[in-house]
Protein backbone atom coordinates (compact mmCIF):
# COMPACT_ATOMS: atom_id res chain seq x y z
CA UNK A 1 0.00 0.00 0.00
CA UNK A 2 1.31 3.54 -0.95
CA UNK A 3 0.89 6.61 1.47
CA UNK A 4 -1.18 9.14 -0.25
CA UNK A 5 -0.36 12.39 0.02
CA UNK A 6 -1.81 15.92 -0.54
CA UNK A 7 -1.97 15.37 -4.39
CA UNK A 8 -2.68 11.92 -4.74
CA UNK A 9 -5.58 13.08 -2.91
CA UNK A 10 -6.35 16.07 -4.55
CA UNK A 11 -6.44 13.78 -8.01
CA UNK A 12 -8.78 11.29 -6.45
CA UNK A 13 -10.98 13.99 -5.38
CA UNK A 14 -10.99 15.81 -9.16
CA UNK A 15 -11.49 11.93 -10.80
CA UNK A 16 -14.55 11.41 -8.36
CA UNK A 17 -16.34 14.63 -10.01
CA UNK A 18 -15.30 13.69 -13.54
CA UNK A 19 -13.66 10.24 -14.48
CA UNK A 20 -13.77 11.64 -18.31
CA UNK A 21 -11.30 14.61 -17.15
CA UNK A 22 -8.28 14.89 -19.02
CA UNK A 23 -5.06 14.87 -18.05
CA UNK A 24 -4.31 18.43 -19.40
CA UNK A 25 -7.69 19.21 -17.45
CA UNK A 26 -6.47 17.96 -14.25
CA UNK A 27 -3.22 19.12 -14.47
CA UNK A 28 -4.70 22.39 -14.90
CA UNK A 29 -6.93 22.10 -12.16
CA UNK A 30 -3.92 20.78 -9.93
CA UNK A 31 -1.49 23.40 -10.95
CA UNK A 32 1.17 21.03 -11.63
CA UNK A 33 2.94 19.62 -15.04
CA UNK A 34 0.62 16.49 -17.29
CA UNK A 35 3.83 14.65 -16.45
CA UNK A 36 3.40 14.94 -12.41
CA UNK A 37 -0.87 13.98 -13.13
CA UNK A 38 0.45 10.99 -15.29
CA UNK A 39 2.87 9.63 -13.16
CA UNK A 40 0.20 9.69 -10.01
CA UNK A 41 -2.11 8.29 -11.79
CA UNK A 42 -0.44 5.73 -13.16
CA UNK A 43 0.56 4.82 -9.76
CA UNK A 44 -3.10 5.00 -7.83
CA UNK A 45 -3.90 2.40 -10.68
CA UNK A 46 -0.70 0.10 -9.95
CA UNK A 47 -1.24 0.17 -6.09
CA UNK A 48 -4.96 -0.60 -6.89
CA UNK A 49 -5.93 2.86 -5.36
CA UNK A 50 -7.81 3.19 -8.25
CA UNK A 51 -9.26 -0.04 -9.47
CA UNK A 52 -11.89 1.71 -12.17
CA UNK A 53 -13.60 4.62 -13.94
CA UNK A 54 -17.13 5.15 -14.18
CA UNK A 55 -20.11 6.91 -15.32
CA UNK A 56 -22.80 8.98 -13.57
CA UNK A 57 -25.78 8.85 -15.57
CA UNK A 58 -28.38 12.03 -16.18
CA UNK A 59 -31.03 11.52 -13.05
CA UNK A 60 -33.62 10.73 -15.77
CA UNK A 61 -31.73 7.65 -17.46
CA UNK A 62 -31.09 7.14 -13.89
CA UNK A 63 -34.49 6.92 -11.86
CA UNK A 64 -35.60 3.89 -14.05
CA UNK A 65 -32.34 1.71 -13.14
CA UNK A 66 -33.46 -1.47 -11.18
CA UNK A 67 -31.63 -0.89 -7.65
CA UNK A 68 -30.97 -2.80 -5.19
CA UNK A 69 -28.99 -3.03 -1.91
CA UNK A 70 -27.97 -7.17 -1.70
CA UNK A 71 -26.06 -8.23 2.22
CA UNK A 72 -23.92 -11.55 1.49
CA UNK A 73 -22.35 -13.94 4.05
CA UNK A 74 -19.04 -14.96 3.36
CA UNK A 75 -17.51 -18.97 4.05
CA UNK A 76 -14.50 -19.01 6.30
CA UNK A 77 -11.75 -16.80 4.88
CA UNK A 78 -13.08 -16.08 1.34
CA UNK A 79 -13.40 -12.53 1.12
CA UNK A 80 -10.79 -11.83 -0.75
CA UNK A 81 -11.67 -14.17 -3.89
CA UNK A 82 -15.38 -13.26 -3.69
CA UNK A 83 -14.63 -9.38 -3.67
CA UNK A 84 -12.41 -10.32 -6.64
CA UNK A 85 -15.25 -11.30 -8.39
CA UNK A 86 -17.63 -8.78 -7.23
CA UNK A 87 -15.25 -6.44 -8.38
CA UNK A 88 -15.21 -7.58 -11.96
CA UNK A 89 -18.96 -7.10 -12.31
CA UNK A 90 -20.29 -3.90 -13.87
CA UNK A 91 -23.97 -3.84 -11.93
CA UNK A 92 -22.14 -3.76 -8.60
CA UNK A 93 -21.62 -0.25 -8.16
CA UNK A 94 -20.90 -0.12 -4.50
CA UNK A 95 -19.91 -2.37 -1.85
CA UNK A 96 -19.24 -2.32 1.77
CA UNK A 97 -17.76 -4.12 4.32
CA UNK A 98 -20.09 -4.50 7.93
CA UNK A 99 -20.43 -5.88 10.93
CA UNK A 100 -23.19 -8.33 12.64
CA UNK A 101 -25.23 -10.98 10.56
CA UNK A 102 -23.73 -10.09 6.64
CA UNK A 103 -20.04 -9.72 5.81
CA UNK A 104 -20.81 -7.32 2.54
CA UNK A 105 -23.86 -4.71 1.27
CA UNK A 106 -23.56 -4.39 -2.51
CA UNK A 107 -25.43 -1.44 -4.20
CA UNK A 108 -26.75 -2.95 -7.47
CA UNK A 109 -28.12 -1.10 -10.71
CA UNK A 110 -29.30 -2.84 -13.62
CA UNK A 111 -31.17 -1.46 -16.67
CA UNK A 112 -33.82 -4.06 -16.25
CA UNK A 113 -35.33 -7.11 -14.15
CA UNK A 114 -34.03 -9.62 -16.81
CA UNK A 115 -30.10 -8.17 -16.15
CA UNK A 116 -31.47 -7.79 -12.11
CA UNK A 117 -32.22 -11.59 -12.00
CA UNK A 118 -28.98 -12.84 -13.80
CA UNK A 119 -26.67 -10.22 -11.53
CA UNK A 120 -28.34 -12.14 -8.34
CA UNK A 121 -27.62 -15.44 -9.94
CA UNK A 122 -24.31 -14.64 -10.98
CA UNK A 123 -23.64 -12.77 -7.56
CA UNK A 124 -25.36 -16.21 -5.73
CA UNK A 125 -22.95 -18.61 -7.81
CA UNK A 126 -19.86 -16.96 -6.73
CA UNK A 127 -17.84 -19.47 -4.65
CA UNK A 128 -17.30 -18.48 -0.69
CA UNK A 129 -20.71 -16.65 -0.89
CA UNK A 130 -22.65 -18.57 2.42
CA UNK A 131 -25.90 -16.94 2.15
CA UNK A 132 -27.74 -13.45 1.04
CA UNK A 133 -30.70 -11.23 1.20
CA UNK A 134 -31.77 -8.46 -1.60
CA UNK A 135 -34.21 -5.84 -1.09
CA UNK A 136 -34.90 -3.63 -4.13
CA UNK A 137 -35.11 -0.43 -3.68
CA UNK A 138 -38.43 1.47 -4.64
CA UNK A 139 -38.51 5.20 -3.98
CA UNK A 140 -36.23 7.87 -2.03
CA UNK A 141 -37.21 9.03 1.41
Amino acid sequence: MINLNETDRRLIALLKLDGRASITQLATKMKVSRATVQFRLDRLIKAGIINRFTIELASRENENLIKAVMMISIEGSQEKVVTSHLRQMPEIVNSYTTNGKWDLVLVIETVNLVDFDRTLREVRQIRGIRNSETSILLTSA
